[in-house]
Order: structure tokens, then C-alpha cells, then sequence
């Protein structure tokens, strides 16, 4: 199987296709696994359609109820998870590639630019997430389903628990970054709107005005319009795709 240790966990992926990679991350929150790319909440399952042109690669985020599993301690957040995937790519010889991420998968990516841009040819972010305003006083329904998803693990006490939720939601705008970063990051982003409480549509269209190197699609979820984004996905990384 798949597998690898990285240093305390062990990340499990899946890969399909040949050509230059792209690292894909899946929606559901922290319930992140290859699966929900087959569910009807991905209109896009870069797994299939970009398989023809690209080596895609999939993964179970650690702890989300597939088959990558670390310790969860209170110092977790976003880093965490962006030192995983960059040890998948590591794991597989990858210097650089593309990144597509649906939900939190775009902030998995937007933390990728953040800590190594250098590894990141072009980005897509389908309907990712983000908050407008203050912090709600109590927690969001998914992540409460991913806690009840751990109430075995010994170590994930509330205390532990709570210090996880606020490393990751206690920001604004995308949780992993300000706008400040994003109006510096150089590469090139294609983004496709939310338009829900989770994936707040103000919260992308601002994200691609902020973005320099940005291209914005306000409705994509269905009908010609979901063909087209289809199409339009595809074309964005084969233009940002660098010269073998």
C-alpha cells in the first residue's frame, strides 16, 4: 500500500496518471480523505479528469478517518498539515508541481505558498474556505464531527482539543493566511467561488482580488457552467505547466 512514515505519522496517498504532478486536496474539513474526491459535494474529481494530462496524487489528511494517522497534540495547525504534504512530495522525488484543493484543500494550498512557493507551479482553489467577521462562540458543526471521529484517541482531550481548534479557525479571512500574504504571493491561482456559510462567496471573490496573478470563476457547480470550469481547470495548469 501507499504508505510512509513521516517523522511521528503515517501518510497514506494514491496516484493516477502520467505527465507533470499535480497534489490534490480533498474537501470535507478535517475529514480530508482520497474517498470524498468520488462524493457529490466534488463536482470536480481531479482524480479522473485530469488523470489524461497529468499524474494526479491523492491523500488522506492525517487523522481524518482514512488511512493517515499522527498524534494529535495542542502545538497541531496548519503547518502540520502542510509538513505532511510536503513530505508526499518529498517521498515521491517531486521538487515542484501544481496543487488543486476543494473546501479547506485551499487553505492546505495557500500554506504550501506560504511556507515553499518554490515547489508550487500554479494553484486552483475550488470554493475555499473562510470566515467573515469575528469568531463564532462555539465550534462548527464539521469540526464537531471530526471530534466525535477521534473520541477514542487518549490524547485528545479538550483542553488539547480546544488549543487544535483556535490554531486553526481562530484567524479571519482564509484561517492559514492575511491578506498581506496574499497580495505578494507571485503564483499564478485560478479560483472558482464558494457561495455558502463555509465557503463564503465574499471570501473568494476577495481572495482573487488580492491574488496578483489571479483568475476568478463566480459560478462553476453545474450545468454549462460546471463543463466549462472543467475545461478551464485543465487548460489553466497545461498553460503554467513548465517546459520539460
Amino acid at each position: 500500500m501507499p504508505s510512509f512514515r513521516h517523522p511521528d505519522a503515517s501518510l497514506y496517498y494514491e496516484e493516477t496518471g502520467r505527465g507533470f504532478p499535480i497534489l490534490t486536496f480533498a474537501p470535507a474539513g478535517l475529514q480530508s480523505t482520497i474517498e470524498v474526491w468520488g462524493r457529490p459535494a466534488a463536482p470536480i474529481n481531479p482524480m479522473i479528469e485530469l488523470a489524461g494530462s497529468f499524474r494526479v496524487i491523492a491523500m488522506d489528511q492525517r487523522n481524518a478517518g482514512g488511512q493517515s494517522r499522527a498524534p494529535i497534540t495542542a502545538q497541531d495547525g496548519w503547518p502540520s498539515y502542510t509538513g505532511d504534504h510536503l513530505a508526499v512530495l518529498d517521498h515521491l522525488g517531486i521538487d515542484r508541481c501544481h496543487l488543486y484543493g476543494q473546501c479547506i484543500g485551499g487553505s492546505f494550498l495557500l500554506s504550501m505558498l506560504k511556507a515553499r512557493p518554490d515547489r508550487v507551479a500554479s494553484a486552483v482553489l475550488a470554493q475555499p474556505v473562510g470566515r467573515v467577521g469575528p469568531m463564532p462562540a462555539t465550534r462548527s458543526a464539521r469540526f464537531e464531527a471530526w471530534v466525535e471521529s477521534v473520541k477514542d484517541r487518549p490524547e485528545a482531550t479538550p483542553p488539547v482539543l480546544d488549543a487544535f481548534y483556535r490554531n486553526m479557525y481562530g484567524s479571519d479571512f482564509v484561517y492559514c493566511a492575511d491578506r498581506a500574504f496574499a497580495s505578494t504571493c507571485r503564483t499564478p491561482c485560478l479560483v472558482l467561488a464558494g457561495n455558502d456559510e463555509a465557503h463564503p462567496f465574499p471570501i473568494s471573490e476577495e481572495l482573487a482580488k488580492l491574488l496578483p496573478r489571479s483568475e476568478f470563476i463566480p459560478e462553476w457547480k453545474a450545468g454549462p457552467a460546471l463543463t466549462s470550469a472543467r475545461a478551464r481547470v485543465r487548460e489553466f495548469f497545461l498553460e503554467h505547466t513548465p517546459a520539460q
